[in-house]
């Protein structure tokens, strides 16, 4: 059995009902969090992380696949909504960093990866100094069920974000860019590795492909994630203000 951990994670084991799990403190922020300038949103967060970051698209196989990102920080290795180990309480913490130490995988069996997922968590986070999540006839208990409530919702909405990913890729919606800019403290900065739609191309769609971005949700994705790009002119400020500091 094969069990491949999501980017960040070191290694995840199954979670068992019998065991013991350190659980994070309120507001505590992933390690990995803080050397990454972007981080993947799901389908139904478009809307409110588009208020705070640039949503944008970014491909780890050439091409053959997308998937939807934040951008956080505006060089690499660099989050500036992380002030020493705290998310900027201010603005969306998004799903990916939530559910951590837990997550769900896919499991792959002798080649062939499951239809079902497995609920899996951090190995470095069991332990029996830490908290039992279910009692003792394996059933959930409270402050287990926020946990899992968020991991099942959020899983089933990375499939709603291929989906959709997909679909513009078919489309040939996206096309590559990049952001340069001179910082006031010196220096140049040059963002590269994103896809954003091409506007321009959405006249050109047939009706029938149209009808499907709309009935799919997706239309009003598009301009969430248009619109939001003008979140990189804030990002520079807080990048100066923080360099004043």
């Amino acid at each position: 059995m094969q069990i491949v951990a999501p980017f960040g994670y070191k290694e995840i084991a199954p979670l068992y009902k019998t065991q013991k799990v350190l659980l994070p403190k309120a507001g505590e922020i992933p390690a990995f969090c803080r050397s990454l300038n972007a981080l993947p949103i799901s389908y139904a967060e478009f809307g409110v992380a588009s208020r705070d970051y640039p949503i944008v698209f970014a491909s780890g196989d050439e091409g053959k696949s997308y998937a939807p990102v934040i951008v956080v920080g505006m060089v690499g290795g660099e989050n500036l909504f992380i002030d020493g180990t705290a998310w900027d309480p201010s603005v969306y913490i998004p799903a990916y960093v939530r559910r951590y130490p837990f997550c769900m995988s896919r499991v792959t069996i002798d080649a062939v990866e499951q239809d079902q997922r497995l609920t899996c968590v951090e190995k470095e986070f069991l332990s029996d100094k830490g908290e039992l999540l279910f009692d003792a006839k394996g059933e959930a208990l409270p402050h287990w069920k926020p946990i899992e409530r968020l991991l099942s919702e959020y899983e089933a909405d990375l499939d709603r974000s291929r989906e959709m990913s997909s679909i513009l890729a078919d489309y040939a919606l996206l096309e590559p860019f990049s952001m340069q800019a001179t910082l006031n403290a010196g220096g140049s900065m040059n963002l590269t590795g994103m896809f954003r739609i091409d506007e321009r191309k959405l006249e050109f769609l047939t009706a029938t492909q149209l009808k499907n971005l709309v009935k799919k949700g997706v239309m009003g994705r598009i301009y969430v994630h248009l619109l939001s790009l003008d979140n990189f002119g804030r990002m520079l400020d807080r990048k100066a203000a923080r360099s004043k500091n």
